[in-house]
């Protein structure tokens, strides 16, 4: 219960106190896939439901679904070794090797294997 309020309060209510407070509340229809990125992890939602909450002019998402969860590291690293075979034409050892020199660095490794 919010301090102050009535004891019951209907969704209408709310809703109408919530508009008055600046704060709007919707639903995004039709929503196929939500993914969150991180450094290490993926997470995907497949038929996720998603709100935003519109407070003031700052937007807040929730997103409610049961998430896979990968890890990226080992995908971002082919990912990565790919990019750079492809730049400049080098074998996957070779493009694993450069980017462990240069810690990931990934131009840094196409310009280390071009100039060899």
């Amino acid at each position: 219960m919010i301090p102050g309020m009535p004891g019951k309060m209907n969704q209408r209510q709310m809703n109408q106190m919530m508009r008055r407070l600046g704060i709007n509340i919707k639903n995004i229809d039709n929503v196929e896939k939500v993914i969150i990125q991180t450094d290490s992890k993926e997470y995907v939602f497949d038929d996720a439901e998603v709100t935003i909450m519109d407070a003031q002019g700052q937007k807040t998402f929730q997103i409610s679904g049961k998430p896979v969860i990968r890890d990226r590291t080992e995908d971002t690293l082919k990912d990565d070794i790919k990019l750079v075979v492809d730049q400049t034409g080098k074998s996957e050892g070779e493009a694993r090797k450069a980017l462990e020199e240069t810690n990931g660095d990934i131009a840094e490794a196409i310009l280390k294997l071009s100039e060899s």
